[in-house]
């Protein structure tokens, strides 16, 4: 029944995108064909450089943009590290930063006249005073700004979320590109990494770990249709997808540690944008001119309901899906205090799929129900960033975050369509954190990392379903609170400016039943030379359950209930991961990883069964089975390979490939595949730019095209002569997983323009994904009423659009 919703939601999504696209689409073209004439516009590049391990400003550091191989323009930074550089002509340029004692490194950026471009930048001390590394070409992707990390992990920033094909904007989709990944559905951002569930990944933004940040989202789940982290207030972020540091803890598959950018704290910017996401509207600037504290507001809203309010109907169905979010950060540099921020994102999201009022689109799941969904994410916080000395800082974040879900299912009678109660679903948890951590760089080579995070969770589960027909039963109901304690010490030895060492040990305890664990990690990075690299990986991964699944209650035939499932333990996985990186060619970065993760301790059923808690996510229904024990093991290994060659002579591409097994064993002591075994994904992305004005870079078309291949869904088959015995669908257990739908096939393209006023940018985008209309196979589901297996497809020809404007 959740799953009808989840699907259903989906479908109605899309039938309104692909008539608004229409509209759009003549707009794109005669925008392309009615701007006027490009000058030389100038911009300002304003910033900050920074020590990478002490965050402490580096006074006298040369900071150079390239204009082209003749005309560089330069400045010096201030005793704050500040510098600004007035004058750059617009389009793509290097900024060339360099420092005594520090590794030189070459950063790629885009110089718009609609926006300041302001950049801060990390540099790390060579271990040999006076020695200057310089780092060829485009800044090194997989330098991340975690100066831990050394494996299975990149950095990535706002532009590659805006420039891949099929990425909507959407940090999520784009992470879907790289080695190690794959997109769960078209209809939906939840990443697999590695074989592993959805639910294994951890969100982080600004030090906060924060809910599923995502509209239409399950509660406990880490995916929805439409994200509600907005990429134009994104910084440079990192992302890992194993073996990552021990600061980071309670996941098994990856991690985003996502940043929020500052505002201008010089001039006032404004943003206008209309799109596939919704209508944006941006405000940044300085709070005052003789001070240094900004603000960043971004607002969007359904572009469907708004357009709705005009009485406009795009004819399917009626259904109306309603969302809006807000994102903030209000920045407050001080001389001496430190520096204070309060930040936060959230968003409300809801929809009706009333079949009994013709409010259906039955393409992507089968009908019968009328469905109501809701869905409220929220997370607000507040840092201090206190420097102790040149040498040390620390870091506090007290935040408060949370989510809901109101969920109402009723079946639709087959005599004469009446509804008829279902499922209720109406719960909540929110969260207090504190998250406070000190850094200390003793020299240049050995610097620490300490801290602890304590999260005070709130719970309000409540649900409830019909059993067969006659009668409801709770299946969760539970109101209280408990607390996850999680701290942590790293240590980074760098022995050579070629060779180092990441060691830590993360301690998780959740106090609701106890269950603990000491995670060890430990990471080796040696560049060999001449653009080879070497690195190493190995740690263990603890994770508590999806929360609900802590509380389904076990009815009795005495009259009495338990909660057979509040004692489990922590999920683990053990993990290590060797990687092999050439850099040889300039522009250009190639990448071996292979893995192996060993995963214990999952809950399974106490009686003889397929079941596994390591599955879920599979689907979109929260776990309902009872009397769990964690007795389950699995593992998951394989190989991925990166071609990449960044953006220089106007084109980019990116090619990645996964080779993969994801395997379990449930408490019958089978070996089977995970339902995330896909066993292999392929994609090749790539782009070509041309300027098309008279002056240089005032006006580009970008052309960006994307292909994937991937393995097929596992499923568990449907017995059809007992579903129609039994008038309800009988599943083969015994078979669960065996076998895969058809292998997945889609082919993206997408089509780009901007056009630089004298002070402000106009940029739009054609995004046609699926171009082919491959009917790419969702699922296979019982009809009741039509007795037999009925198979629905994933989205088919899928055509957004964006229009943004910068002044």
């Amino acid at each position: 029944m959740q799953a009808n919703l989840k699907t259903l939601q989906l479908s109605s999504v899309r039938n309104y995108i692909c008539r608004l696209m229409r509209i759009l689409f003549l707009s794109f073209f005669l925008f392309i064909f009615t701007t006027v004439q490009s000058q030389n516009y100038l911009q300002t590049i304003r910033g900050k450089v920074v020590d990478k391990q002490s965050q402490a400003p580096l006074p006298g550091a040369s900071v150079v943009v390239v204009i082209d191989s003749l005309k560089t323009l330069g400045a010096a930074t201030n005793e704050e590290g500040v510098f600004k550089i007035s004058g750059v002509p617009v389009g793509r340029r290097q900024l060339k930063i360099s420092y005594l004692g520090y590794k030189e490194t070459v950063i790629p950026i885009i110089v718009i006249t609609g926006k300041e471009t302001v950049i801060d930048i990390d540099l790390e001390e060579s271990i040999v005073m006076g020695k200057e590394v310089v780092i060829r070409g485009e800044v090194d992707k997989s330098q991340t700004l975690n100066e831990m990390a050394t494996v299975s992990a990149r950095s990535f920033t706002v532009e590659d979320t805006r420039k891949y094909a099929g990425s909507r904007n959407d940090p999520a989709r784009m992470a879907a590109n790289f080695a190690g990944v794959t997109e769960a559905d078209d209809a939906r951002n939840d990443i697999i990494i590695r074989g592993n569930s959805p639910l294994g990944l951890l969100y982080r933004l600004d030090g906060v770990d924060i809910p599923n940040p995502s509209h239409f989202g399950n509660l406990g789940s880490t995916g929805g249709p439409i994200n509600i982290l907005n990429n134009n207030v994104l910084d440079r972020s990192d992302f890992f997808t194993g073996a990552f540091p021990a600061e980071y803890g309670n996941a098994m598959s990856g991690v985003f540690d996502l940043r929020m950018r500052h505002g201008n704290n010089e001039r006032r910017e404004y943003m206008a944008q209309v799109g596939f996401n919704g209508i944006e509207v941006g405000l940044e600037g300085p709070f005052s001119k003789k001070h240094k504290a900004s603000y960043l507001v971004n607002y969007r809203y359904s572009v469907l309901a708004l357009v709705a309010l005009f009485g406009v109907d795009f004819g399917s169905g009626g259904a109306l899906p309603l969302y809006q979010d807000v994102s903030f950060k209000f920045h407050f540099p001080t001389k001496k205090a430190g520096i204070f921020s309060l930040f936060g994102v959230g968003g409300t999201s809801y929809i009706e799929l009333l079949e009994s009022e013709g409010k259906k689109d039955d393409t992507y799941a089968s009908g019968g129900y009328d469905n109501y969904f809701g869905s409220d994410m929220g997370a607000v916080g507040f840092s201090h960033t206190f420097f102790f000395s040149e040498k040390a800082f620390s870091k506090l974040v007290i935040a408060i975050s949370g989510t809901r879900n109101n969920i109402k299912d009723d079946s639709l009678s087959t005599v004469d369509g009446t509804p008829i109660p279902s499922y209720r679903n109406n719960s909540s948890q929110n969260k207090i954190t504190a998250n406070y951590s000190i850094n200390k760089k003793f020299n240049a080579r050995n610097t620490v990392k300490t801290g602890f995070i304590l999260d005070r969770y709130g719970f309000n589960f409540t649900d409830s379903t019909l059993i067969n027909g006659t009668h409801f039963i709770t299946l969760r109901n539970f109101n209280g609170n408990s607390l996850l304690l999680q701290a942590y010490m790293q240590w980074q030895h760098r022995f050579t400016d070629n060779l180092s060492l990441t060691t830590g040990v993360h301690y998780q305890q959740f106090f609701l039943n106890n269950s603990y664990a000491v995670e060890p990690r430990l990471g080796l990075k040696w560049d060999i030379g001449k653009g080879n690299a070497l690195s190493f990986g190995a740690g263990f991964h603890s994770q508590t359950q999806m929360l609900q699944a802590y509380f389904v209650e076990t009815d009795y035939t005495n009259g009495t209930s338990a909660l057979t499932n509040k004692n489990m333990n922590l999920s683990q996985s053990k993990q290590i991961v060797l990687a092999y990186d050439n850099t040889t060619l300039k522009n250009m970065r190639f990448k071996f990883e292979t893995y192996f993760q060993y995963l214990d301790k999952l809950p399974v059923e106490q009686r003889s069964s397929y079941y596994s808690l390591v599955n879920t996510g599979a689907n979109f229904d929260t776990p309902d089975t009872d009397s769990l024990v964690n007795k389950g093991t699995g593992y998951n290994y394989g190989l991925e390979f990166t071609a990449e060659k960044f953006y220089s002579k106007g084109w980019y591409s990116l090619f990645t490939t996964s080779l993969y097994e994801s395997k379990y064993k449930g408490s019958d002591g089978v070996l089977r595949n995970t339902a995330f075994n896909g066993n292999y994904t392929v994609n090749f992305l790539g782009g070509k730019e041309f300027n098309v004005s008279k002056k240089k870079q005032n006006k580009t078309v970008g052309f960006d095209a994307k292909i994937t291949f991937a393995g097929g869904k596992r499923y568990i088959p449907v017995d059809l002569d007992s579903s129609v015995a039994t008038g309800a669908a009988v599943y083969m257990y015994d078979q669960a997983f065996e076998n895969k739908l058809k292998d997945y096939f889609r082919l993206d393209f997408k089509i780009s323009f901007k056009s630089n006023g004298k002070k402000v940018t106009h940029e739009c985008f054609i995004d046609l994904q699926n171009i082919l209309n491959r009917k790419n196979i969702f699922r296979k589901d019982y009809d009741a009423r039509k007795e037999e297996i009925t198979t629905s497809y994933q989205f088919g020809i899928f055509p957004t659009a964006m229009y943004r404007v910068m002044f």
